[in-house]
């Protein structure tokens, strides 16, 4: 009995902190991928088959980059770790808070699991995403 005394009472005291708790949208930049981009984002996934792809970005803010690189970590399952398989420089405005990276480049030409970078012109992660691609 003393026991469930105890439970209700911290149980009570989370329920009270999250009343009291602000909830605050999304404030950093979120990356996330998509089929293309025509006027719009076409086919938003985290799963695609080998391929063209677009990498998106988000913000509340305007970012305040000018050269940056889209790098691709792949999973090795050897190692159980990610290991770097490519990047691609690009540049952009620094008032920009939505951009959209697409190209010839941006080709996920192997499954696996990928590990996605927006990195700035120091190397440091803006945004990252995971992504898995499947044989077609």
């Amino acid at each position: 009995m003393h026991k469930m005394k105890v439970f209700i009472g911290i149980l009570a005291l989370v329920v009270l902190a999250g009343f009291t708790n602000k909830a605050y949208s999304q404030s950093a930049p979120v990356m996330y991928f998509c089929e293309k981009y025509d006027g719009g984002e076409v086919g938003i996934s985290d799963r695609f088959t080998t391929g063209y792809l677009t990498v998106m970005v988000k913000c509340d803010y305007a970012l305040g980059l000018t050269d940056v690189t889209i790098q691709f970590d792949k999973f090795n399952c050897s190692t159980n770790k990610f290991d770097y398989y490519k990047d691609f420089p690009y540049t952009v405005t620094a008032d920009m808070k939505y951009i959209y990276f697409a190209s010839k480049d941006l080709n996920f030409d192997k499954p696996g699991v990928f590990r996605v970078y927006l990195l700035n012109s120091s190397r440091q992660t803006v945004a990252s995403a995971l992504i898995e691609i499947v044989s077609k």
